[in-house]
């Protein structure tokens, strides 16, 4: 296990890398500059712009130039918030954009798994076609079309939250539902046919027959099994809920990460959009070998030597 720990995070630098040159030359082949649509400048004030921010280089110099600031730990400033550097404004707005990612995925999970349990528990009656049906309709709709639909209901409608911002505790609810539903939606259908599969297994049957309480067949011999197919969509289910919240922290006017990234790729701070890139690509990253560690500690034959 060790060895194939130390194996990723080896392959880990590598593809850190690549995503890095892919990302820097991308995002260059794009209309504009950084400075391209201030108004009022004169040629002479973009030029001196340009020089400062080594533009007038070589795009191989700029490159290297990156590669050794990122080698120190330095993302570089932002062209768009000058005041600020990359790594400032990451260290302000990812912190919101974590607690929103986990707020949602406590729902996804919360109201997912429970979900599932009773869909699996209660095979073929109301509380298993229902609750599925709904979480069918679930998947159906999007980030973006879930979040003025609540926002409509009960923000609008009923009044009991906000519509915008991310001021009081109620404010955190609309986003993490929106975030969150999508997701609960997939725990729950995987939840259900992993629980079934598994309690459809001689070893259950087994069980039962030496007398075993439905709870103790459920709790202590199928749920480790059934869990299986949840653990390993952890990982996209977490990359989602990361690169999700662009869309829900725009709608919502949370002072995210990924309300800097949308704004920064509008206006080209090629900067910002590359720390964001690799500050997402590597919790992408962890959070699979994490995922992979679980999937081969709840499943003996997965394990690695």
């Amino acid at each position: 296990m060790l060895r194939f720990i130390g194996r990723r995070l080896l392959e880990t630098i590598p593809l850190l890398l690549a995503i890095a040159t892919f990302t820097f030359f991308m995002i260059r082949l794009a209309p504009g500059g950084p400075f391209s649509a201030e108004r009022n400048v004169t040629p002479e004030i973009l030029l001196n712009l340009e020089r400062h921010y080594g533009f007038d280089q070589p795009l191989w110099k700029q490159y290297l130039d990156y590669l050794g600031g990122l080698l120190r730990g330095d993302l570089g400033p932002s062209f768009k918030y000058q005041t600020h550097t990359v790594n400032e404004l990451i260290a302000d707005a990812f912190p919101v954009s974590l607690e929103l990612g986990a707020w949602a995925l406590l729902v996804a999970l919360s109201v997912g798994l429970g979900t599932g349990l009773l869909a699996a528990l209660k095979r073929n009656t109301a509380l298993d076609h229902g609750p599925m049906s709904i979480a069918t309709l679930g998947i159906c709709l999007p980030t973006f079309v879930m979040g003025p639909l609540l926002v409509l209901l009960f923000a609008l409608g009923l009044g009991w939250f906000n519509a915008w911002g991310w001021y009081e505790p109620r404010d955190r609810v609309l986003p993490a539902l929106t975030l969150g539903l999508y997701y609960a939606a997939y725990v729950a259908r995987l939840t259900r046919g992993g629980m079934l599969e598994v309690l459809s297994q001689d070893f259950i049957r087994t069980a039962r027959a030496k007398g075993a309480s439905e709870s103790r067949v459920l709790l202590r011999h199928a749920l480790r099994g059934g869990l299986l197919p949840v653990v390993a969509f952890l990982g996209p289910a977490a990359a989602g809920l990361i690169t999700g919240s662009f869309v829900v922290e725009t709608i919502f006017g949370v002072p995210g990460l990924g309300q800097f990234f949308v704004k920064s790729a509008l206006n080209r701070d090629y900067t910002m959009v590359l720390g964001t890139v690799l500050l997402y690509a590597t919790l992408i990253i962890a959070l699979n070998l994490v995922v992979d560690i679980l999937q081969a500690w709840l499943n003996p034959k997965l394990r690695l030597e």
